[in-house]
């Protein structure tokens, strides 16, 4: 399919609505996060992001809420996690949201860190850092597959793997899929601003560790 058309719209789209779901799918993300403790499973985690998601005025999820604890954050979207994990106090965990508000589609995720673990927390900043410096690169003009090779030249460089099944993929209004855009890792153009979420998913060189972020590409 042509790369132009995968970057279509229906015609509820809104710049605007896009925005705000964009901004009320991180305030759900962050609510959810300061509810998230040590002790708790995954499970039990995803009930509270539930009841969060309706709370914060959720119309429908258009992807499953995603929650990883420990070992956990290195598996991708689609992978099982360990059964039975529980957080510890010294962990690392990450919170991966689609819901749905006004007809258009948030998808956001960060990386925390419940202890003091030096390696954990550096682990959490980096994928956040990382998603800085190749949204900076993607705002000077280059296609989605050149934009995922900077993002991997990028991680051995700052000493991070990079998790090459995770790779972005287009939003907009409900439902995004119509438009069959595919990953943004395999775009053979470059991206239009608020239709492409940007995913970065690190592993920790040594440890079974890892860390995600992602977030709606703007101007």
């Amino acid at each position: 399919m042509p790369s132009l058309t995968a970057q279509n719209v229906g015609a509820s789209f809104s710049r605007e609505r896009m925005l705000a779901a964009r901004e009320r799918s991180w305030a759900a993300l962050t609510d959810i996060a300061s509810r998230i403790l040590p002790g708790m499973t995954e499970p039990e985690a995803g009930e509270i992001a539930k009841d969060r998601l309706a709370a914060a005025g959720m119309q429908r999820i258009w992807h499953p809420s995603i929650i990883r604890f420990g070992p956990n954050t290195l598996k991708t979207f689609r992978q099982r996690s360990a059964p039975d994990t529980r957080l510890g106090d010294d962990d690392i965990f990450f919170i991966d949201l689609g819901p749905v508000f006004d007809g258009h589609e948030g998808d956001v995720g960060d990386t925390f860190v419940t202890g003091r673990d030096p390696q954990m927390k550096a682990c959490a900043q980096a994928a956040r850092d990382l998603f800085d410096i190749t949204a900076r690169r993607w705002r000077e003009g280059v296609t989605g597959a050149d934009l995922y090779a900077f993002a991997d030249d990028q991680a051995r460089a700052m000493g991070w793997r990079l998790n090459h099944a995770t790779k972005g993929h287009r939003v907009g209004d409900y439902p995004h899929a119509v438009h069959k855009a595919g990953n943004l890792g395999d775009f053979d153009a470059t991206p239009v601003p608020g239709l492409w979420i940007l995913e970065i998913q690190i592993a920790h060189p040594d440890r079974a560790i890892g860390a995600f972020y992602e977030d709606l590409l703007v101007a």
